[in-house]
């Protein structure tokens, strides 16, 4: 029976995407590992991967589709032993998440070569567990990253694939068979807010409007409208704006960005992100994510910042900003940066977070707030920092200052609670230097 290829779930809220290319023809022979195709969705676009052995029978998306559901048959693959006849017939209708199918990018795909049992797995996969014989257990790469992650004995599962390989249907299968365990808080803390109506009914009098060009809503825009407005009617927003002296900042910056090896530039942007996580640290309180049965107050500061790409924005994710310093700080948003405008965010690169940063300082935006990014508790919105003038000591001076109001979640973080963040906020951008020890 040839194998379903699906169309492949890329995001906790994705419903369709763009089949935006094939690698492959009909009558290509692929392995387990392969990149077979593109798919665009709201957030990026990303390479998916054949799961099983065998041979491309007949693709049934063609290049350029667009709203293709999630879960819909895209191709069919025949395996080792059969031929063109076995296509005759064969059932395409949507099927379940158990067929083939696999959302894991070429970047994030472990190696193909399987390793000895002895040697170190590698974050994300499971090492090649011996069987009763002490051979190798023959598994796809997407399997072994979800039996990892699972807690799955591969050398207990039952393989269905060519010549008994263990594929994702079959670890999937095995976890509907353990018994349920208690989840940690990180496992439990939802990866995104649950998914709202999409916004309809919106159509304004545009009576009396000049000529006009209709450009159409891209998906990334719709969701972007779908999430903002489900933030402004559901979440209870306070804010709270205190202003900051940036001038032993920009001393210590420069003085860093001199000393830096080649290719490191600090910018305030990263001492921003910086002083966030230790004072996130310090005040975890306003590090907590609501839901209708607890608050979740999170261990660590996964950091998600606001960039502006073509068509809208994304927030990739410092994860675990709290634990590094500037200078790596500085390199990972460079890359996480890069990588969202050219659209090659992994999930795992924008979903999630914990708290999020938005600066418009560069545009010379003087303040501004912010819309929570749910499920997050806390957005900080960072304005420019302009010469202004100041009293020290009883009398006028100028310093360099920046803008900050910090847009709340009522039902996690109380104003309390949110104006003791933004006063060690406040410390760390004034003392730069602390952020160093």
């Amino acid at each position: 029976m040839p194998v379903k290829v699906l169309m492949p779930a890329l995001s906790p809220t994705m419903t369709e995407g763009t089949l935006a290319k094939w690698h492959v023809k009909e009558g290509d022979t692929v392995e387990s590992g392969d990149v077979i195709a593109e798919i665009e969705t709201d957030k990026a676009t990303m390479e998916v991967e054949a799961v099983d052995e065998g041979k491309i029978g007949k693709i049934l998306v063609a290049e350029g589709s667009e709203g293709v559901p999630v879960n819909e048959v895209i191709a069919l693959l025949l395996e080792e032993d059969e031929d063109e006849s076995a296509l005759e017939g064969a059932d395409t209708s949507a099927a379940d998440t158990s067929a083939a199918g696999s959302k894991e990018s070429k970047e994030e795909a472990p190696a193909k070569e399987e390793k000895s049992s002895d040697a170190p797995a590698s974050k994300g996969s499971a090492p090649a567990a011996p069987d009763s014989g002490g051979e190798r257990v023959k598994a796809s790469p997407i399997a072994r990253r979800i039996a990892s992650n699972e807690g799955v004995d591969l050398g207990a599962v039952t393989g269905s694939g060519p010549r008994g390989r263990i594929v994702k249907r079959d670890v999937e299968a095995a976890m509907s068979s353990k018994p349920a365990e208690k989840k940690t808080d990180a496992e439990a803390a939802p990866s995104a807010a649950p998914a709202a109506p999409a916004v309809s009914g919106w159509n304004p009098d545009l009576t009396g409007l000049p000529e006009y060009e209709e450009i159409p809503n891209s998906g990334m825009r719709k969701t972007i409208a779908r999430r903002l407005t489900e933030s402004k009617q559901q979440v209870p927003h306070f804010y709270l704006t205190l202003d900051c002296e940036l001038d032993n900042l920009l001393a210590t910056r420069k003085q860093l960005n001199e000393k830096a090896g080649e290719g490191v530039k600090i910018s305030v942007n990263d001492f921003v992100i910086r002083a966030v996580s230790i004072a996130l640290k310090r005040v975890p309180a306003a590090n907590s994510i609501w839901t209708d049965k607890a608050t979740l107050q999170c261990k660590k500061q996964d950091i998600s910042v606001a960039v502006a790409i073509d068509g809208g924005l994304i927030t990739p994710v410092v994860r675990d900003a709290g634990s590094k310093g500037l200078a790596e700080i500085s390199g990972e948003m460079k890359s996480l940066a890069g990588k969202a405008r050219d659209g090659k965010l992994k999930p795992e690169e924008y979903q999630g977070g914990t708290f999020s940063v938005s600066n418009l300082g560069m545009f010379g935006i003087k303040e501004f707030s912010a819309i929570i990014n749910p499920p997050q508790g806390c957005i900080l919105a960072v304005g420019a920092g302009e010469q202004r003038a100041v009293v020290k000591d009883g009398a006028l001076a100028i310093a360099t200052v920046m803008s900050c109001t910090l847009s709340v979640d009522h039902r996690a973080v109380d104003g309390a609670v949110g104006a003791q963040f933004m006063a060690e906020f406040k410390k760390l951008i004034e003392d730069p230097l602390s952020m160093l020890l």
